[in-house]
């Protein structure tokens, strides 16, 4: 089955995945409306030269609102092209864990690499096939079909105090190698935790199912909890 052009043809897979990053930046990771050219340069591991140029030229697409030095926001067609790419990579996330067996710390890379291809007959099978879903293997939300998602209230464990107690809702899912460590640990969606003890720079000591456990820095920068 050969991909249909969902946009047209001046929106290419950069685009999109730009488009999906700035998103990312300010829904989800750092909670601003605008976002630095140097977090989005940062995010697609480009120079803050190539960063701008981009945002010059999807600004000139009237896909994002680009004020230099004051960072970059995404326009109404700009966000629908995001939240379709999102709801794409997070569906076939679900579907290579669920139906074909992949780890949860080996879907994001096979995601990022069909989610610009697919159909939208391909999408709406893997959808109606999954049951619907609402969220992906890392506890991200699936945009809907039609409409935006959801604010969030999700809070890094970082931001947690001792003596709270909290529920795992999703984790960041671009580096493997903090999947599997979390998953070592049994911090995955849906897992309650409960703050013993945290140290300034040093790690945190939650409770998971009765037992004590120390996450350090980075994992813990990685979970978000509600």
């Amino acid at each position: 089955m050969s991909a249909e052009p969902r946009t047209g043809p001046a929106i290419t897979p950069p685009v999109e995945d730009y488009l999906k990053a700035i998103y990312a930046l300010s829904r989800e990771d750092l909670g601003e409306e605008r976002v630095s050219t140097s977090a989005i340069a940062e995010r697609m591991q480009v120079s803050a030269a190539s960063a701008t140029s981009m945002m010059q030229r999807l600004a000139e697409m009237k896909l994002v609102h680009y004020v230099p030095y004051q960072g970059v926001s995404l326009t109404e067609a700009g966000e629908k092209i995001a939240l379709e790419v999102i709801r794409h990579h997070r569906l076939l996330e679900l579907y290579l864990a669920e139906a074909l067996g992949y780890p949860w710390d080996a879907v994001h890379d096979e995601a990022e690499r069909l989610e610009h291809v697919i159909s939208e007959e391909f999408e709406d099978r893997i959808d109606a096939m999954l049951g619907h879903p609402t969220t992906d293997p890392h506890g991200h939300p699936i945009p809907p079909k039609t409409g935006r998602m959801p604010d969030e209230e999700n809070r890094r464990l970082t931001e947690v105090e001792p003596g709270e107690v909290v529920v795992v809702r999703r984790v960041h899912d671009r580096d493997g190698g903090v999947l599997r460590a979390l998953s070592l640990l049994e911090l995955v969606p849906g897992v309650e935790l409960r703050v013993i003890d945290r140290r300034p720079g040093g790690p945190i000591i939650v409770e998971r199912n009765g037992k004590r456990v120390s996450i350090e820095r980075e994992l813990e920068r990685a979970v978000f909890v509600g």
